[in-house]
């Protein structure tokens, strides 16, 4: 007879436990925070989050440098690896109407000088890395100059500071790996960008999934969309989600798109009434309110009311006796790109930006739904 060796329940699970590779165990998708002077590193839920990125540094001369006033604000960020020592602290250098970049990228000596002052950056503030905000290459609408070359120049600089980055980290006492991300937008706003060779420099994109619909567009409309809205019928309407496909579609990996929300609205008046003033004609483009505002004065108050786009996963407003429409996100609706982003295997959401949502309401959303 062949005896039968008969194995305790116990002792059966911790064999299976054994038998699951380690890789199985998926982190959660990254939750990324920009920030900037004004907040208070007390009210930040720094467990949480995966990174924090202060915004900005700025390009003088060719060299990437930060204000006296913003080192001081970064360095108080610092005490919140006390609290998550896996948290990762970037500077971001640029934002809108900041110029500098297409000369910094212009040759090879003016990146070379741009990696070299961005690199003593980060060693100088203890950062774990450089986000870099141009925007955009080849466009020149927030009064930036910019030139065709940009294209081929903006992965030449990147390439520029990785290297500058493999030499920093070879230092005593440096990180083993400095990261570098960049934001960027999408449908126009990036053809003059090489998604592809860009995003092999880079250890992730912070996708600007918001300002669908601003003061530079012709219409209103859901301004951070997921999906196109059932009354959009324009396929060069911009939205999350076709953000992510032009992105894929160009070569970038899924795990390297962190899309965007956003912590303020969109506002309008003088609307066509038509649908409730969504995706319509405007006669001036009003404000944008940050979400404690929302909340005080016009979600469901003062002849506003909340409307649901079902198809888009985004929440309006709209005041039919002042024809106002605003446009935001809400905790709805980061829910659902918090099921956007796991479903589609994506990087991780990154927002805009901490202060505008001081008691956490958005980022508590953000943050359950990805499971962090």
């Amino acid at each position: 007879m062949i005896a039968r060796l008969r194995l305790s329940p116990r002792l059966l699970g911790l064999i299976a436990l054994c038998l699951v590779p380690a890789l199985a165990i998926a982190a959660p998708p990254r939750l990324v925070g920009y920030v900037g002077s004004k907040d208070d590193p007390a009210h930040i839920e720094a467990g949480k989050l995966s990174a924090l990125i202060y915004a900005f540094a700025h390009i003088k001369e060719g060299r990437v440098m930060l204000d006296a006033h913003d080192a001081a604000a970064f360095e108080k960020l610092r005490a919140l690896k006390r609290q998550n020592p896996k948290l990762k602290l970037l500077i971001s250098v640029g934002g809108w109407t900041a110029g500098g970049f297409s000369d910094a990228a212009l040759d090879a000596a003016s990146r070379q000088r741009f990696a070299d002052s961005a690199m003593a950056l980060l060693q100088k503030m203890h950062a774990d890395g450089l986000d870099v905000d141009w925007e955009y290459p080849g466009h020149h609408e927030s009064g930036i100059t910019s030139r065709p070359s940009d294209k081929a120049h903006f992965t030449a600089l990147l390439k520029a500071v990785r290297h500058a980055m493999a030499q920093g980290s070879a230092k005593p006492g440096a990180p083993a790996h400095y990261l570098l991300t960049a934001a960027l937008a999408d449908g126009p706003f990036v053809d003059h960008v090489n998604l592809k060779a860009v995003a092999a420099q880079l250890d992730w994109i912070n996708a600007m999934t918001y300002d669908f619909n601003n003061s530079m567009t012709k219409t209103t409309g859901n301004h951070a969309g997921l999906f196109a809205s059932a009354v959009s019928h324009k396929a060069s309407d911009r939205t999350t989600a076709r953000a992510v496909r032009q992105y894929e579609a160009a070569g970038v990996p899924a795990n390297k798109i962190v899309i965007g929300a956003a912590f303020y609205s969109r506002a309008f008046t003088d609307v066509l009434g038509r649908d409730h003033g969504l995706y319509q004609p405007y006669g001036k483009y009003v404000a944008s309110y940050p979400w404690p505002q929302l909340v005080a004065k016009y979600i469901d108050k003062n002849g506003f009311k909340r409307y649901w786009d079902a198809k888009a996963k985004a929440p309006y407003l709209w005041n039919a006796k002042t024809r106002t429409f605003i446009t935001y996100d809400d905790p709805q609706s980061l829910r659902a790109k918090a099921v956007f982003v796991k479903r589609q295997h994506l990087g991780g959401i990154m927002y805009w930006e901490q202060s505008l949502d001081p008691h956490n309401t958005l980022f508590d959303a953000l943050a359950k739904g990805l499971g962090r």
